[in-house]
């Protein structure tokens, strides 16, 4: 239960009733999402009940795949739709809105869900690999916002232009890695192994390669690998990649690279 303080939350009380995180809720508010509806003499963030519903709007927009710019622009409007309508008029118009959103998502989701089945019936009967239908449905664009808060504008844009200067053999290869990291994973997870396993840790030494050719061959510091782990685990969008069958994968790996990290990274 999300309890306020006359009519107000604070920032820790609004992050854990929404599943995010204070940094987040701050970071939004420095690009002028969600600013607070107050600040007070020592300091500490409140939010109002507006405010809670603009977050839901916001939260809802991110699920959706939108970035933070893309988010602001659609706030914008609705703000200024409801100066110049009446509520009626404005709630319907935004409920329309959502509903094009969710089914767009929804298509989307269901190309990938197909797209995985596909990859699992070629890896058990030994069929061949299409990239086009490997990768139908993902985006590796949707990542951005989160890139560009934990490493930098820069970390994303150098990123972005090595993979669209790879070639497209090069893009099934780095893919094809991803998934035999992923099926290994999930096969010793069914198997009962523990997190530091040597098996495991070696599974977990590849995928440490893997996120490092990604970053252009920089080595990821125990802490940047330990937390893109807690990521696959926090956003249903990075732990549908592991835990594709709700088994808990994605806490498994995410608790491989932990100990890989703690034993191996400065």
């Amino acid at each position: 239960m999300l309890v306020c303080m006359n009519g107000e939350w604070s920032i820790q009380a609004l992050a854990r009733a929404a599943g995010t995180t204070s940094r987040t809720l701050r970071h939004y508010g420095a690009v002028g999402l969600l600013p607070p509806t107050r600040v007070g003499a020592n300091g500490y963030r409140w939010y109002d009940q507006d405010a809670l519903v603009r977050l839901q709007r916001i939260l809802l927009l991110r699920d959706l795949g939108l970035g933070l710019p893309a988010i602001a622009e659609v706030l914008e409007g609705e703000r200024s739709s409801q100066a110049a309508d009446d509520g009626a008029a404005t709630t319907a118009a935004a409920l329309r809105r959502h509903l094009e959103q969710l089914e767009e998502e929804r298509d989307r989701v269901d190309r990938r869900i197909a797209s995985v089945r596909r990859t699992l019936r070629a890896t058990e009967e030994g069929g061949r690999l299409m990239a086009e239908e490997v990768f139908d449905g993902f985006d590796h664009t949707q990542y951005k916002d989160e890139v560009v808060e934990r490493w930098g504008q820069d970390a994303y844009d150098r990123g972005d232009r090595w993979w669209r200067a790879m070639s497209e053999e090069d893009k099934r290869s780095f893919g094809r890695r991803q998934l035999d990291i992923a099926a290994d994973y999930g096969r010793a997870h069914a198997d009962g192994l523990a997190p530091d396993d040597p098996q495991v840790q070696a599974i977990t030494a590849r995928h440490y390669d893997w996120v490092a050719a990604g970053w252009q061959g920089k080595q990821p510091t125990a802490e940047a690998f330990t937390g893109l782990g807690e990521m696959y685990v926090a956003d249903p969008r990075f732990a549908q990649n592991y835990d594709r069958h709700g088994d808990g994968t994605a806490a498994f790996v995410r608790d491989a690279m932990a100990r890989y990290a703690e034993a191996n990274l400065p």
